[in-house]
């Protein structure tokens, strides 16, 4: 196996060294990604770009069914739930290890959630973790017994089963944060089907088979991710044979790979949102009507159709459709309307103060930002708003939003794929998630009613009753427009024909355990 890898690397050496090579080793799979990971600790990671790679390495609790964003069973082979929705008791597999060799058990959940949740855990300085509002329910783990996990909820929470599954909630290694601190993202170790070998930044990221996988040995011996940011050159190499799998297609090449026997396109619809965060504490956009006026001045619909090519539909508001349950069917897109668009401006007194946009080049679910982005500028600056552009690497681009725009910037692009219609209000659009308390809440928007109906909300027990209360928010976030609603994407990816049993997931994530390459 070491050899059969090494040899494999120094295959996928040459392909990466020499254009004129195209073909990639056997029995490995190479993944075009639109972005170097940031890290590979999953505690840590915020964005589908990084998931994509962790979701092959780590298990957690639970997992979505194939296909769904229904939860099962993964490392707990069943649980059962206390009758008020606030105690969650997980029987636990037996007999798996950590790729480092360490067992999985009951200590070893306590570990992971306690690190992230409790201040005071000898190992909560490995973080920030950003997403560990994910489990702000959780009041107490407790290690029952080597296979018996007990969660006790501060109050019932709705999305607790499918937050676990989300890859927050991934296990790692005990052993492995204690040895390698902060370093742990680069040094990870989980249970997954594929254990990690090599990560060469900016260059490639390489996991290998765990051929004693729980849940059977992959087919593959290995797959190496590599980071291409500029969609152009992703397709180049998809093209010339450098890459077996491409994420995030753009839409000008799709026809392109269709009608090409070599390659198969795969597209799945699932809950994306693509928007335009707005300052709404400090210059222009702290006036609702001015927020409303963007809402009208930006031709969404050209968007879609021009620069997405129909490959995602005008978003009408913060919940994407694909939540069938919980969105509400009787919003309507903000209409392109320049002249309300101008006389709004007019009235609200705006001056024509510049605004800063921060764009970003690529990035998980960004679409196409640069071009979108350059359109956009185009559409307010046809109503007399002056934007200058900031474009930044994905990660910088991050690195510069979530802390928050305040004192920086009037806007921002931003993309959610998420896998509850809790998860993006609750973390985006509350007074308690604003960046200083932890949240991504960038645009500083508060509404004291929009936080008490997602509060209500995320501890009902009925889903009836969630989804009147999530389409009262949807109203109300509509109304007060504290972002641009620009796009609902439906995702894509290309492959090679030789590629076997590969899908696309509602969550976003690449889910490569069954696939494989004869």
């Amino acid at each position: 196996m070491k050899r059969f890898l090494a040899a494999a690397l120094a295959a996928a050496s040459l392909l990466f060294a020499s254009p004129g090579y195209t073909q990639t080793p056997p029995n490995v799979l190479i993944v075009g990604q639109i972005a170097e990971p940031k890290s590979l600790d999953p505690a840590a990671d915020t964005a589908v770009n990084d998931f994509r790679i962790l979701v092959n390495m780590y298990d957690g609790l639970v997992r979505y069914k194939d296909g769904t964003l229904e939860v099962e069973p993964s490392l707990a082979k069943s649980w059962t739930i206390s009758d008020d929705g606030m105690t969650y008791i997980f029987k636990l597999r037996e007999g798996v290890k950590f790729h480092d060799g360490t067992d999985f058990n009951a200590e070893a959940v306590k570990f992971n959630f306690d690190r992230m949740l409790k201040d005071d855990h000898p190992y909560h300085d490995t973080g920030p973790f950003p997403l560990a509002f994910f489990f702000s329910s959780v009041k107490e783990v407790t290690a029952v017994d080597p296979l018996t996990v007990k969660f006790e909820l501060n109050a019932p929470y709705a999305p607790f089963l499918s937050n676990l599954a989300y890859p927050t909630g991934l296990m790692i290694s005990p052993a492995a944060v204690e040895e390698y601190g902060k370093e742990v993202g680069r040094h990870p170790a989980g249970t997954g089907a594929y254990k990690f070998a090599e990560w060469e930044s900016n260059a490639k990221v390489v996991l290998e088979k765990n051929a004693d996988y729980w849940d059977g040995a992959p087919a593959l011996e290995a797959v190496i991710y590599r980071p291409i940011t500029d969609a152009n050159t992703r397709v180049a190499e998809m093209l010339a044979g450098g890459l077996d799998v491409m994420v995030e297609v753009p839409p000008d090449n799709l026809a392109q790979f269709r009608d090409n026997d070599a390659f198969a396109v795969h597209e799945q619809a699932g809950p994306h949102l693509w928007f335009l965060i707005l300052n709404a504490k400090e210059g222009p956009f702290a006036k609702k009507e001015i927020r409303q006026a963007a809402n009208y001045a930006i031709n969404k619909t050209a968007l879609v159709d021009n620069i997405l090519q129909g490959t995602a539909e005008v978003a009408a508001g913060p919940t994407p459709p694909a939540f069938a349950w919980a969105y509400d069917e009787t919003l309507e897109p903000y209409p392109y309307d320049p002249e309300k668009a101008k006389s709004m401006l007019k009235e609200a007194g705006y001056d024509g103060s510049e605004v800063t946009f921060y764009v970003t080049e690529g990035g998980s679910g960004m679409l196409d930002p640069t071009a979108m982005g350059t359109a956009i500028q185009a559409d307010l600056e046809a109503v007399g708003m002056k934007v200058k552009i900031e474009t930044y690497e994905w990660n910088t681009f991050l690195g510069k939003v979530n802390p928050g725009l305040e004192g920086k910037a009037d806007m921002a692009e931003m993309a959610w794929m998420t896998n509850d219609p809790d998860t993006l209000p609750f973390l985006a659009l509350r007074t308690e998630a604003f960046p200083d308390k932890g949240g991504f809440n960038s645009g500083y928007y508060s509404n004291p009613k929009v936080d008490e109906l997602l509060e209500s909300a995320r501890t009902s027990t009925s889903q009836e009753e969630r989804a009147k209360l999530y389409k009262e928010m949807q109203q109300i976030v509509h109304e007060d427009a504290p972002w641009v609603f620009v796009a609902n994407w439906k995702q894509n990816a290309v492959t090679s024909a030789t590629v076997e049993n590969f899908k696309l997931q509602p969550s976003f994530f690449l889910m490569l355990q069954d696939v494989a390459k004869p």
